[in-house]
């Protein structure tokens, strides 16, 4: 049987990595997301599930504020412990600058509620702006 060629040994070597760097990620994100979803004062699930667009929009603007970071920091790391800790440290900055923005943009969380998408635009907005920026200061 021939030798594989350097290029398939290195896939076959890195590829099983990547896929655990990708679950570590992955499940800092779904744990933070589910922080999230605990720590605010409405039940964004709930009202998905009752049709609420404005709630979906939020959610997702938050997930995808999140994993922006998360994706820089994965980028940045070497070792799940990189992953791990640089993950960790970006989800704590990012739920601390989304509960700011939430206090600075008062009221938005009920009208969220209350199913307003100019609210949940906004408030999308203002999270991927501050995901951007906190991605950019993890690159250094």
């Amino acid at each position: 049987m021939p030798t594989p060629s350097p290029e398939i040994q290195a896939f076959a070597t890195g590829f099983p990595i990547t896929l655990l760097h990708i679950a570590v990620t992955m499940l800092i994100l779904l744990g933070a997301g589910a922080l999230y979803i605990l720590l605010t004062p409405h039940k964004e699930i709930t009202l998905i599930r009752e049709g609420n667009a404005a709630a979906a929009v939020s959610l997702g603007g938050v997930m995808l504020g999140l994993s922006i970071p998360l994706a820089v920091s994965l980028q940045a790391s070497t070792n799940l412990i990189e992953i791990g800790l640089w993950g960790a440290a970006t989800v704590v900055v990012q739920l601390l600058v989304f509960r700011l923005v939430d206090v600075m943009l008062h009221g938005l969380p009920k009208r969220i509620q209350d199913g307003e998408m100019a609210a949940a635009a906004m408030l999308v907005g203002a999270k991927l702006s501050t995901a951007v920026i906190v991605a950019a200061a993890v690159t250094g």
